[in-house]
């Protein structure tokens, strides 16, 4: 191939891989936002996050602090305050929702490192837990 062709194939490529995004959600649909008002409980699996988000700004616009009692959800206001109790021990923290997730599936809330240490999730890194709505967020 003539090395003249070089930088113009780069672009190229540069160019078709500036085009192509990966979906957020498998089907392309968003999940239905919760509308607020009346009483909210949810249950299902949480996972926690810390590194490599810590210092990253949430969908909120805050920045993430893996020490602080926050959360994400996938269709919860934001700015909603919930009570999460871990199913396997009772125990239980309340967590502001500041951003969105978790974008794997079977999950429904991804809770910072400091929420889950509070309720023992931090070891096996998942587990099942009751959301109840404390107070309602006006964000989106």
């Amino acid at each position: 191939m003539n090395p003249a062709r070089y930088p113009a194939l780069i672009l190229l490529t540069l160019f078709c891989l500036g085009c192509a995004s990966a979906p957020r959600y498998r089907n392309s649909t968003l999940p239905e936002p919760i509308k607020p008002g009346g009483k909210f409980v949810e249950t299902g699996m949480a996972s926690w996050y810390g590194e490599p988000y810590h210092g990253r700004a949430t969908a909120s616009g805050e920045i993430y602090d893996m020490h602080q009692l926050t959360a994400a959800h996938n269709r919860l206001p934001l700015g909603t305050v919930v009570k999460v109790t871990f199913l396997k021990n009772y125990k239980n923290v309340v967590v502001k929702i500041n951003d969105r997730g978790p974008f794997k599936r079977n999950r429904i809330l991804d809770l910072s490192y400091a929420a889950a240490k509070a309720i023992g999730l931090i070891g096996p890194g998942s587990g099942k837990v009751r959301i109840e709505v404390v107070t309602w967020g006006e964000g989106k």
